[in-house]
């Protein structure tokens, strides 16, 4: 019988939920481009309902205690508890919003330890070359919350070129002064916008954005098709050096790996247009901490927005809490109750095939058989 460690966010506040703002969810037929949606042999949970945190548990107890196996679930990913449980567990799933961390250091001291799971998109969070090593399997729930991101990235472009959030300030604190707000709000109409990444985030972000009336550019290692260009008025750069002194908004949909970890820094914010605008909901590491905080200060960056911090959850003196003209949140872009429903589903998904022995979709493989596999091999770099 297996032990499966999770590590999920806190509860709220007040409880777990015992209603919700609305009834339900739509129901989709599919993903764009034509992937099927999660596909397990049946569900115990309500899609709509919060999933991902510890009460949640993914909608996984009964479906696993029912077949025998051990369910741990805990939001303590740092103590010694989660240490013990660690060394004893052959699977481990967390969330990219609240990882736990599998370092090289843990995966050794890990002898039981043969999957990973990522409820979520993004498995930067595993020592993938000590994966490698150790024969551990690494999977995530491809697709099921890129729609969620590329939806939360528009939005935080938004609030930042027309300064939303300062103007709901304003209400809130009972004022009234138009010109502090516009003095800091403009069009994104006509302006230019590029995606470092053009998977399936950063095209949908793309696609979201065509409506607006602004020039789309985008840099990513493997271009897309001509049709798509035209269709969408691309522009291709080979990356993002050559990209950034054309645009007005840069938004960052890549994954961490060894050629993008720092690539925002001090040099390449040097390149792009005084008072542009940086939005990165990919992993806080792909951009240099401070040099954020410099570049808000000296003007030459108008606004940063995410929802990706390093480490997570963030210190509370984490200077991007406090820093100037920033639209910051948790980690939250990909996990809606709608999004929930879906990564809750495909983990389950990914446990029935490894305990059944039948194969995992490709889709959904980072390294597998001691190499990068499936979406890990089209994505990821190793050291």
């Amino acid at each position: 019988m297996a032990k499966v460690l999770c590590v999920l966010y806190d509860d709220p506040i007040g409880g777990h939920p015992d209603s919700y703002a609305r009834d339900g969810l739509p129901e989709l037929s599919g993903y764009p481009g034509g992937q099927t949606l999660p596909s397990p042999k049946g569900v115990d949970f309500t899609p709509g309902h919060l999933l991902g945190s510890v009460s949640g548990e993914l909608g996984l107890r009964r479906f696993l205690d029912e077949r025998g196996h051990t369910l741990v679930v805990t939001s303590d990913k740092d103590s010694d508890r989660f240490e013990r449980e660690l060394a004893e567990a052959d699977v481990v799933i967390s969330q990219p919003f609240w990882p736990a961390y599998l370092t090289a250091e843990r995966i050794a001291r890990a002898p039981k330890l043969k999957l990973a799971v990522t409820a979520g998109i993004g498995s930067d969070h595993v020592d993938l070359d000590a994966a490698i090593e150790h024969g551990v399997t690494v999977a995530e729930v491809t697709y099921c919350n890129s729609i969620s991101v590329a939806e939360h990235v528009v939005m935080m472009i938004l609030s930042l070129v027309r300064n939303y959030l300062p103007a709901h300030r304003t209400v809130l604190d009972g004022g009234w002064n138009i010109a502090d707000v516009v003095a800091r709000s403009y069009d994104l109409e006509g302006m230019d916008v590029g995606t470092v990444a053009a998977g399936r985030i950063g095209l949908a972000v793309l696609r979201r954005l065509k409506p607006f009336d602004v020039r789309l550019h985008y840099t990513d290692r493997h271009r897309l098709p001509a049709e798509v260009e035209e269709e969408l008025g691309l522009t291709f750069h080979p990356d993002a050096a050559a990209m950034v002194p054309h645009c007005d908004v840069v938004t960052v949909n890549a994954p961490l790996h060894p050629e993008t970890e720092g690539l925002f820094g001090d040099e390449l914010i040097a390149t792009m247009k005084r008072g542009a605008y940086l939005i990165n909901t990919a992993r806080a590491r792909i951009a240099d901490r401070d040099a954020i905080v410099r570049a808000l200060d000296s003007g030459q960056l108008a606004g940063y927005a995410g929802d990706v911090w390093y480490p997570q959850p963030a210190p509370a003196d984490h200077p991007w809490r406090t820093m100037r003209h920033h639209g910051m949140t948790p980690h939250i872009s990909g996990s809606s109750l709608s999004a929930q429903a879906r990564y809750a589903a495909g983990t389950r998904e990914i446990l029935e095939c490894w305990l059944d022995g039948t194969p995992i979709r490709e889709e959904y493989l980072i390294v597998e058989g001691g190499a990068l596999a499936g979406t890990g091999a089209h994505s990821y770099s190793t050291r």
